[in-house]
């Protein structure tokens, strides 16, 4: 200014933190009591969701032991329709996904597998990819 004051005004809270995305594949197991209990495997999915878990454990299981690679267990086994990316589901967001899986997907690192998540489309393991 022309009194060579700054007018530069201090901040009165901390900038907003970037919020970042993420990137994650799923293996998607449904269940009778799935919001949709319908795939493009089954037409009607009658398992519990008791068997559902228990299905998701030994998948877990088989991709711990190095048995069969993440992707590849997701294409054949996944009850979403992105089990033909190997369960990809790309970047995402705050708010975009349930509530659940949002915060197990954050709190993942980078090559981390969940433990089961539970949604209302059914129970998953999540790979965090990026």
């Amino acid at each position: 200014s022309v009194t060579g004051e700054s007018v530069w005004e201090k901040p009165t809270q901390p900038a907003a933190k970037a919020v970042k995305k993420v990137r994650c594949s799923h293996l998607l197991v449904k269940h009778k009591d799935s919001r949709r209990p319908a795939s493009w495997k089954s037409d009607n999915i009658t398992r519990s969701k008791e068997e559902a878990i228990e299905m998701l454990k030994g998948f877990k299981q088989r991709i711990e032991d190095k048995e069969i690679s993440f992707e590849d267990l997701a294409k054949t086994e996944s009850d979403c329709s992105s089990a033909k990316r190997g369960g990809d589901l790309g970047f995402f967001g705050p708010g975009e996904m349930q509530k659940p899986f949002e915060r197990a997907s954050y709190a993942l690192k980078v090559g981390e597998l969940s433990n089961i998540v539970d949604t209302d489309s059914g129970v998953h393991i999540i790979l965090r990819t990026a």
